[in-house]
């Protein structure tokens, strides 16, 4: 028998699910793409790496924090202080670090190669899952040997990207930037024209490619690190977006005390120009709140590596954008890092489905259950959910 409201939601939408999610994944991309060359575009403005997080963290806790009071009113435990304590450390982890570490690497490399650095978060997850003995690695199984051999060409491309810079392989020859200033500033002289164009574009030149690099690492490491952690939290207490909220809350009170004690510029915490609000407002919104909602509906309709697999969607369409707007040039060690990277992540990926059609497979076997074969079972089963807070949370790291 049909379901009651498969009829009506055929009725609401004829457009099949499965090209519903891949519609959405593309636009999800797209959404972060925007977001890598928007944050790039207001640091070239010359917004504050401070003050430009504690604007889109107070813009995404305000999105956020009526859909955690609505939706989890019943689910909610009651909040207490060791509550409070991981939530802290989780904001100090996943939004201070994450999003610190992220401008700063941002300032010093580009939009492409932060997004393509971003690729090795899976692996590295697994990696600190694996050595914190939360996921077991087994090398004597397909599955087991994909996800070690993926996560060492994550470390190698990142390492490339890192060490190696290498010869321009492209560089563009007018930037729509360079464009629009020259349509807009016809009689400006070649040299004050070049200066403030460069000063618009900074392509981060003149500034540390390795440092940069080496932030952006931190950046994956926090990222991880939060995803990684956030699994006992979620077991204790399982209202998820309630817990994001919290760790929203928490992160913007830090970026707060931060910019309080090291931007003593006053002029920078106002807007100087229409841009900089649309980078602030595009972060808070697009970044943190649309694409939280439709990342959710996604991991729920397609799971976890669903999402993951279009990653790397996410940095093509960068190196696109930023080589139109930014006139960003491509390097020979960030496309070999790169390549690396994505094979990387789709070998841990591989592995994962792998992973979980053996605990089906097992699953499936008709045996003689003794009590303790059905409390792996259970485990086993309880691994399966997907996570609604981040994709790329492996299954296995949700249930401690």
């Amino acid at each position: 028998m049909a379901e009651p409201g498969g009829s009506d939601k055929r009725m609401w939408c004829s457009v099949p699910e499965k090209f519903q999610l891949h519609g959405a994944m593309l636009a999800l991309q797209f959404g972060y793409a925007g977001f890598h060359v928007v944050s790039r575009f207001a640091l070239n403005m010359g917004i504050s790496k401070l003050v430009f997080p504690v604007y889109r963290n107070i813009i995404a806790l305000l999105l956020l924090l009526p859909f955690a009071y609505f939706l989890e009113k019943k689910d909610r435990p009651p909040i207490n202080l060791n509550f409070l304590v991981q939530f802290f450390c989780l904001a100090l982890i996943g939004i201070t670090a994450n999003q610190g570490f992220y401008l700063l690497g941002l300032d010093n490399t580009s939009p492409t190669f932060a997004s393509a650095i971003q690729n090795s978060v899976p692996a590295i997850t697994f990696l600190m899952a694996a050595v914190l003995r939360i996921e077991k690695v087994r090398l004597n199984r397909k599955d087991g040997i994909a996800k070690v051999a993926g996560t060492v060409f994550c470390v190698a491309g990142a390492s490339v990207i890192t060490l190696y810079k290498g010869p321009t392989i492209y560089s563009p020859t007018k930037p729509l930037q360079t464009m629009m200033m020259s349509t807009a500033l016809p009689s400006m002289s070649m040299s004050s024209f070049t200066t403030s164009a460069m000063s618009v574009l900074g392509d981060a030149k003149g500034k540390s490619w390795t440092l940069g690099c080496l932030y952006l690492i931190g950046h994956c490491l926090s990222w991880s690190a939060w995803l990684v952690l956030q699994a006992p939290v979620l077991k204790k207490y399982p209202a998820r977006l309630s817990v994001t909220s919290y760790t929203c809350f928490f992160g913007l009170i830090q970026f707060i005390i931060i910019a309080a004690i090291f931007e003593r510029d006053a002029q920078a915490w106002i807007f100087h120009s229409g841009g900089e609000a649309f980078s602030i407002l595009y972060a808070g919104v697009v970044a943190s709140g649309i694409a939280f909602a439709v990342q959710i509906w996604c991991i729920d309709r397609g799971g976890p590596v669903f999402v993951a697999v279009y990653q790397p969607v996410q940095t093509l369409v960068v190196a696109i954008m930023a080589s139109v707007a930014l006139g960003e040039e491509f390097y020979l060690g960030g496309i070999i890092g790169a390549v690396l990277i994505i094979v990387g992540l789709y070998a841990v990926l591989w592995g994962k489905s792998e992973e979980r059609k053996f605990a089906a497979a097992s699953l499936r076997v008709p045996i003689q259950s003794t009590p303790s074969d059905n409390v792996h079972s259970n485990n086993r089963k309880s691994q399966t959910k997907t996570s609604l807070t981040q994709p790329l949370i492996p299954p296995s790291t949700e249930n401690v």
